[in-house]
């Protein structure tokens, strides 16, 4: 029955790819023209590796717009902790690519944040990777607890998942190339969190550590033309 399961589901996938080259490839062929030799993404988007969070359609965006770097828990290790795949991608945004922004979002029901949560640690027993991983958010964790978030219920997973946010929001600021931009002020780095369940992101405020809603965002980028909320 797995094996069944799992060739169905593979027999899916290529046929979404047949369906790609014969009718959405050719309906958007003047823009992967345009992409096929280079890309000028102004946005690093972090984000979890949840399949239930899309940036492309959460923010509307076409290929080529996001530059998109995903792991468990959308956690950016302070620079030097752990060299690797995440500050190398954002070492190459910032100083290849040149973006603009970095936005860091989490989401509802995390499965990471969850763990975090969890006061069994033997769960995480046969996973020591990903227990190891987590470690980069235990901060989260201590600011959540005294928010009163501490057993693994939405809205304690909600609240240590924008705590979570904003520690990584930190951790980015330890992050050379992202660190001189800011003192060239080039760069804005923002925090979102995505509600799956209705859709609704909001918008992280570092220096009072609330969300506030979109529109908000907007309105204070339109007034002060740099000024970001979570910058």
């Amino acid at each position: 029955m797995a094996d069944t399961d799992a060739r169905t589901s593979l027999i899916s996938l290529l046929q979404g790819v047949e369906k790609f080259n014969t009718e959405v490839f050719p309906q958007n062929r003047e823009l992967f023209a345009e992409l096929a030799d280079q890309q000028s993404p102004d946005t690093l988007f972090i984000a979890c590796a949840d399949s239930r969070v899309n940036p492309s359609m959460i923010t509307q965006t076409r290929p080529g717009d996001l530059f998109v770097l995903r792991n468990i828990g959308n956690i950016v290790p302070a620079y030097g902790e752990m060299l690797g795949g995440v500050s190398s991608a954002i070492e190459y945004a910032v100083l290849a690519l040149g973006v603009s922004h970095i936005i860091v979002c989490g989401h509802s029901d995390c499965g990471a944040m969850k763990a975090l949560l969890d006061p069994d640690p033997t769960k995480l027993a046969r996973m020591p990777t990903v227990a190891s991983w987590l470690r980069n958010a235990e901060a989260a964790r201590a600011v959540a607890g005294v928010l009163q978030a501490t057993d693994a219920g939405p809205q304690s997973v909600r609240s240590l998942a924008e705590q979570n946010v904003l520690l990584q929001i930190a951790h980015l600021r330890t992050h050379p190339a992202v660190a001189a931009g800011l003192a060239r002020n080039t760069l804005i780095l923002q925090g979102w969190f995505y509600d799956i369940a209705s859709g609704e992101v909001v918008v992280l405020d570092e220096t009072t550590r609330t969300s506030i809603h979109v529109d908000e965002a907007i309105a204070r980028l339109n007034k002060t033309g740099t000024e970001t909320p979570a910058a």
